[in-house]
C-alpha cells in the first residue's frame, strides 16, 4: 500500500471548525487546515485556537480521521496516531501539502 499516491481536501474561504476534548476535558476548538489521505487512511490536520479565537503560534494537530460511510449524517471519528512511522508520514504530507500550497500562492 505504500505505492498509494497521498492526496488532500482543502476547505477555502470557509471557516470550518472542530471543538476537541481533551484528556484532561478540556476543549480546545481547532480551525480545520486540511485533510490527507496517506497510505489510504485519512487523517485531518487541525490548528488549535485560543479563547479569543486566534491561532496558537503555527501549532498543528495530526489525528486519523473516520467517516462512517453507511450513515453519512454520523459524527466522523477521530483518533490518536500511536505510531510514530504513521505520524512521520502524516507530517511529511502535511509539509508537502505546505509546500505545494506556497507553490500555488506564489502563482497568484
Amino acid at each position: 500500500m505504500s505505492d498509494e499516491k497521498n492526496t488532500e481536501e482543502e476547505f477555502p474561504d470557509e471557516d470550518m471548525t472542530v471543538d476537541i476534548i481533551l484528556e484532561d476535558d478540556t476543549t480546545v476548538n481547532c480551525n480545520i487546515i486540511t485533510i490527507l489521505t496517506v497510505n489510504g487512511k485519512d487523517y485531518i490536520v487541525l490548528q488549535p485556537t485560543d479563547e479569543s479565537g486566534d491561532t496558537m503560534d503555527g501549532e498543528v494537530w495530526f489525528y486519523r480521521y473516520e467517516e462512517d460511510e453507511e450513515d453519512v449524517n454520523a459524527e466522523p471519528v477521530l483518533s490518536y496516531i500511536d505510531d510514530d512511522e504513521e505520524y512521520e508520514a502524516v507530517e511529511d504530507a502535511f509539509d508537502e501539502f505546505l509546500d505545494d500550497d506556497l507553490y500555488d500562492s506564489m502563482g497568484e
